[in-house]
């Protein structure tokens, strides 16, 4: 090959890898993450109910899966029309799901059915929290308390305090435990050990007063542990003539906390008569 041919080849190569180094290229093709999924042998297992809560079911399971390593999150999903199932199973969601309204906290029932984890953790759908607020219901349940409540006693300063919050506060002074103040498994977020759940089984989870009087007579280690603010978080309720419904079931519930209370301990809940002594009352 001449000299001149050899200067001619190389010219058109330098030329080609130019145009080649310039050329962009072809961005990656970006496949879609696949949804995170429960853990197969849990340790923690977030139980969310769900009616209806498109807007922040996501948010929720999102906090909740992130709560520890070994997660399952179950969504009960009873009587939504607005897709909280499918957007609840879209991100690796265990859903229950029913057509129609099981009622007020049975699906905390059906979820600890479901559940396989050695901590029960309690929430519901319309509550976005984050992990660091899940968390210290976790870590003290495996810290060997059995009951770990939310430490929120509600507002009682006002002239006419929530009559809910009053029940709370009378119930926990009957049961000999003023220290819970307003503290109660009404509320979440809430954690139950495995033993726990073993003692009250899942249908008192449905009545969460009468579960809350079941926990402390039984003996199981029930305390207040860190406190979420859920009484600014969750969304007024519309009222039906001006009365609110679920307001009635609750007081209602605790009604029936107080009368298994007191069949068990007495008229007087085990408190003494005092210097009362009416023996000599004819």
């Amino acid at each position: 090959m001449s000299l001149k041919t050899r200067r001619s080849l190389t010219r058109r190569m330098g030329r080609k890898l130019s145009r080649t180094l310039r050329r962009p290229s072809r961005p990656a093709r970006q496949t879609a993450a696949p949804p995170p999924v429960n853990h197969p042998e849990p340790l923690v297992s977030v139980i969310i109910p769900a009616m209806n809560e498109a807007r922040t079911i996501a948010r929720a399971i999102a906090g909740a899966r992130r709560v520890h390593p070994r997660c399952e999150v179950i969504v009960v999903a009873n009587g939504s029309a607005d897709g909280t199932a499918e957007i609840a199973r879209s991100c690796g969601a265990h859903v229950i799901a029913y057509d129609e309204p099981l009622g007020h906290d049975v699906g905390r029932s059906v979820g600890a059915d479901a559940a396989k984890g050695e901590i029960l953790l309690f929430t519901d759908g319309d509550l976005v929290l984050s992990a660091s607020q899940l968390r210290p219901f976790v870590m003290a349940v495996s810290g060997g308390v059995d009951v770990a409540l939310n430490d929120y006693s509600g507002p009682v300063h006002r002239s006419h305090p929530h009559p809910v919050v009053l029940s709370k506060h009378v119930l926990n002074v009957l049961l000999h435990r003023p220290d819970l103040k307003g503290s109660s498994m009404t509320a979440v977020p809430h954690a139950l050990s495995r033993k726990a759940f073993q003692v009250l089984g899942s249908g008192l989870l449905s009545r969460p007063p009468v579960a809350h009087v079941h926990a402390v007579m039984e003996g199981l280690r029930v305390e207040p542990v860190h406190i979420v603010p859920v009484g600014k978080m969750n969304a007024a309720r519309r009222k039906k003539g001006g009365k609110d419904p679920l307001q009635q079931l609750v007081i209602t519930d605790h009604l029936e906390a107080v009368a298994l209370l007191l069949r068990r301990r007495g008229s007087r809940a085990g408190f003494s008569d005092g210097i009362r002594r009416r023996e000599m009352v004819r």
